[in-house]
This record gives structure tokens, C-alpha cells and sequence, in this order.
């Protein structure tokens, strides 16, 4: 069972520091919403696209152009929001915020301050087996991206793609509850892998489409709890945003960084500019980028072409009905009804494609146990040997798998005679049954031939058989000569069984 409380951990000392310190984190999260077309145009949003030819002329902010809201990005925002049991405001509202750069061609960026779509939220971060941490959501508003800039293309000139421009974006933003560099990375783990059960984002963080602002202060021991008890932010420290992160271990390397240099300029009497940093993974370093804004430095205000969003209660009530078995109830449900163990559990709804895999197995099967040691065991560690395949890229179907697990169930076969039926399935596939049946590897359950194999063995070894006696446990070695002349196919319960009343045992 989950324990839901929220379990700080102890002050964190940092090596070479004079004092304890305690870390405080907040992040903003910046997941692309998963659709095909822009947030207020229809222009695609392939990824790999050739530069600038996923540009309308509302994303390359051509006069005149007026955008129009994608009712599907506000969906899978919405969508989103449940999912994180969040509160859905029915009344949200667009802004804009005013800033210059080269890949924003309109010079101010469509997003919500004032009245975000999302309101507060919860994820519960799996730390170890058997212990959650809450970390809340503070609020989900949907905003465009900006374009990209390139400046590696030539030596004296900088480039820029707009294809980027105008997708739809939610930026998630959690209170500053998670304490350490390890609970940063499972919290943002968490939240890839909720998102991706809901479709609404694909996770891919190699291509952007999820990356995360990481903002870090470090301050004494129990100031933490003085900001739980009067919010008021001034406990935790001054704090400096990473910027543009997309990497769960960069994430913990660039948190430890940080925090070591804060200290140090505490330590040393000094105090900590609130800045935006980036982090450089080469040097092990974060470095100043700029003075981190305020709101009012944007100076925001309501976009004039574009209406609030006002949806209707019955709407926002058809998508959480849609909404798919999320991993903490799923996770919940096969300890619960197949009695798997938290860990194989855990590893089997780490991604909605393994979860149904495994669960076609099992119902193919019969048997929930068996078939997580085999999805686990055996097939996990020969799609690692195998250029580490992905699930979805098994050789071996659900269907065939679930079958081969039957076969070991009705004592058709032995575990042993399953692995090899297994590779022969990997390698050449097939029907299991059909296989074991064409190939004579059905196991031998015949008692009167099993207790002849039984008796020879005894009868060619009279040493072994004195010492047996006097020594039960040496008569797994009976057991291990008979599987062997019977290749394998002997029923290993019968074998012991025999054995055993054969020496009197």
C-alpha cells in the first residue's frame, strides 16, 4: 500500500559545507501538446519537417492574421489536467506576453497568467516500493512555442526555423515541494509517463517535446516548514532557474551543481542574484544566461483577438469518462488481483505499452504470477541482448507468449523445456503447442516411467544412495540425474515425489 503522506527528507549536507542546508525545487514543465496541427493554426506539427515548411501565415505573424483557437490542444490539456486531478476552470483566458527575441516573429507570445486553464493539482512520486511523495501542481496553462534558432550552420550568421512556432504547449508548474535532485528526476519521470498513458503528450525529451525549467534555492533547516505553515516564499531562499532542461540525469547533475554553488556564496557571506542559468553537461556547471524576469517585465495583458474560453461542465465530464486507467490504479490492481510484488508491478506499468502487453499475456495465460516472471525475467532480458528492443518491437506476441505460459500451467511442460520453446519462438515463432507437440517436448508425467528412470539411477549409483540417507538434501541429485535421462521432460514434482519415498526419505 502506498504511503500518500508527503515524507521530506532530511536536511541534505553538502560535502565541504559549514552548516546543514536543505534544498528546495520547484519545476515548470514544458510539454508539447500531442496533435497534429498548431494551437492557433493548421499548419503541421511534424518533427524533422524541412526548415520553415510547417509555417502558416498566422505562425510567421503576417498582418492581418488572427489566430483561431485549436479546440483539440484544449482537450488534451483538459485531459491532462484530469488526469492530475486537477481543477478544471471553466472560464480561462489568453494573454500576451511581451518579449523580443530572433524565432518569435509576432514579438510577444500567446499564453495565460491571469486565468490559467488548470488550476491545482497532485502527483504522487514513487520513491521507493511501498512510498509516495506529493509534490502539487500549482497550474497547467496552455501557451505557443517559440521557433528555433540555429547558429551552427555557418560562422558568421545565425539561422531560424519557424517550424516550431505556434505548437501548442502546457506548462506545468508544481509548488516548490520536491527536495532533492532524485525527486526531481522521478517527479518529472512521473509526470512523462502519466502523460503519456493520457496521449496528450509523446515524452520524447531528445526532440524537446518535454523539457522542464528546474528553479533551485537552498535554505536552513526548518524553513521549509515556516513557508508550509504562512507561504510565504521568503523562507526558501533566493532562487535561480535552470533553464531548458531535458535530461533526467543532466536534471539531478545540474540541482547538485547549483546547490553546491549557493552555499558556497552563503558560506563565504554573499548573497544569491535571482537569475535564469543554463546548465553545461561538458563542464558540470550551471552559468548565468540573464536576470530572471518578473511577470511585469513581459507586461502582460488579455490578447484582444482572441475571446476567453468558456466550456461547459457536461464537455469537461465526457473527457474524464474517457479517461484510461492511469498507472497508480493499475499499478494498484495487479498487486491487489494478480498478487504481483510492488516492484514487478511497478516495472510492468512503467509505460502503457508493457502494461497491455503484459495483461494480454496474463489473460492468454491464465496465471498473473507466471506471467510477470516471464514478461519480466525472460522476455525484458532477451530484448536487452537483442540491441535492446523495445516491447512493441517483440518478436514473440502476446498471444504466443500467454500460450507458452499455459502450456507450463496444465503441466504440459517443464520450465526448462519452456526456455527452449521460448527461443524457438524468439527465433523462429510459431505456435508453442504446436512446437512442443511436432518436436516430442511434452513432459513426461507417466508416473510408472518416471519411477523406472528413478530406479535405474538408484540402482547405478548404491554410494550415492548411503549417503543420500544420511543426508536428505543430497537428494536433489537424484532428482537432477533423472531430468537429465528423461532430457528434461520428466514432471520435476513427480521426479521429488519419487525420489523420495524410493530412499525412505
Amino acid at each position: 500500500m502506498l504511503d500518500l503522506t508527503y515524507q521530506p527528507p532530511k536536511p541534505k549536507v553538502i560535502a565541504g559545507a559549514k552548516h546543514d542546508w536543505e534544498l528546495v525545487i520547484g519545476m515548470e514543465v514544458h510539454a508539447q501538446v500531442a496533435s497534429k496541427a498548431k494551437l492557433f493554426s493548421g499548419a503541421s506539427t511534424q518533427f524533422g519537417a524541412m526548415p520553415n515548411s510547417n509555417v502558416s501565415f498566422v505562425d510567421a505573424a503576417m498582418p492581418g492574421m488572427l489566430p483561431v483557437v485549436n479546440e483539440f490542444c484544449i482537450e488534451q490539456a483538459v485531459r491532462t489536467g484530469l488526469g492530475l486531478k486537477a481543477k478544471i476552470n471553466l472560464f480561462s483566458a489568453f494573454d500576451r506576453k511581451n518579449y523580443f527575441y530572433p524565432d518569435l516573429p509576432q514579438g510577444y507570445q500567446i499564453s495565460q497568467l491571469y486565468h490559467p486553464l488548470v488550476g491545482e493539482g497532485e502527483i504522487l512520486v514513487d520513491m521507493e516500493p511501498g512510498v509516495a511523495r506529493l509534490v502539487r501542481i500549482e497550474r497547467i496553462h496552455v501557451e505557443q512555442d517559440a521557433g528555433k534558432s540555429v547558429h551552427d550552420m555557418d560562422p558568421n550568421l545565425s539561422f531560424v526555423d519557424l517550424n516550431r512556432t505556434g505548437v501548442a504547449l502546457m506548462e506545468i508548474v508544481s509548488r516548490p515541494d520536491i527536495r532533492g535532485p532524485e525527486e526531481a528526476a522521478a517527479y518529472l519521470s512521473k509526470l512523462r509517463q502519466i502523460l503519456r498513458y493520457l496521449g496528450t503528450c509523446d515524452g520524447n525529451m531528445q526532440n524537446g517535446n518535454l523539457r522542464a525549467d528546474v528553479n533551485v534555492s537552498v535554505c536552513r533547516p526548518g524553513a521549509y516548514e515556516k513557508y508550509q505553515e504562512t507561504q510565504d516564499f521568503s523562507h526558501l531562499g533566493t532562487r535561480c532557474e535552470i533553464k531548458n532542461m531535458n535530461s533526467m540525469r543532466f536534471i539531478q547533475a545540474a540541482i547538485d551543481y547549483e546547490a553546491r554553488r549557493q552555499i558556497g556564496i552563503l558560506e563565504a557571506g554573499g548573497s544569491i542574484d535571482q537569475e535564469t542559468r543554463l546548465y553545461d553537461p561538458d563542464r558540470n556547471e550551471t552559468r548565468s544566461m540573464r536576470s530572471k524576469e518578473e511577470a511585469h517585465d513581459y507586461r502582460y495583458f488579455p490578447d484582444p483577438d482572441l475571446l476567453p474560453l468558456e466550456l461547459e461542465q457536461a464537455w469537461v465530464d465526457d473527457i474524464a469518462a474517457s479517461l484510461p486507467e492511469l498507472p497508480d490504479e493499475k499499478k494498484a490492481r495487479l498487486v491487489k488481483e494478480m498478487g504481483l510484488s510492488e516492484y514487478d508491478a511497478g516495472v510492468l506499468t512503467a509505460e502503457a505499452e508493457t502494461a497491455a502487453f503484459f495483461e494480454a499475456v496474463a489473460a492468454k495465460a491464465g496465471e498473473g504470477k507466471i506471467a510477470a516472471n516471464w514478461v519480466v525475467n525472460e522476455l525484458f532480458g532477451r530484448l536487452r541482448k537483442d540491441d535492446d528492443r523495445h516491447i512493441t518491437e517483440s518478436p514473440v506476441s502476446p498471444d504466443q507468449l500467454g500460450g507458452l505460459i499455459r502450456l507450463i500451467v496444465s503441466g504440459d511442460i517443464s520450465g526448462k523445456i519452456a526456455k527452449d520453446v521460448f527461443e524457438i519462438l524468439y527465433t523462429e515463432g510459431g505456435d508453442p503447442a504446436e512446437i512442443v507437440e511436432a518436436r516430442g517436448l511434452k513432459q513426461v508425467t507417466d508416473t510408472g516411467a518416471i519411477e523406472a528412470a528413478v530406479d535405474e539411477v538408484i540402482a547405478a549409483n548404491p554410494a550415492q544412495v548411503e549417503k543420500a540417507k544420511a543426508n536428505p538434501k543430497l537428494a536433489g541429485w537424484f532428482v537432477g540425474q533423472v531430468m537429465k535421462a528423461t532430457g528434461g521432460k520428466a514432471n520435476p514434482k513427480a521426479v521429488n515425489d519419487i525420489v523420495s519415498s524410493k530412499l525412505g526419505l
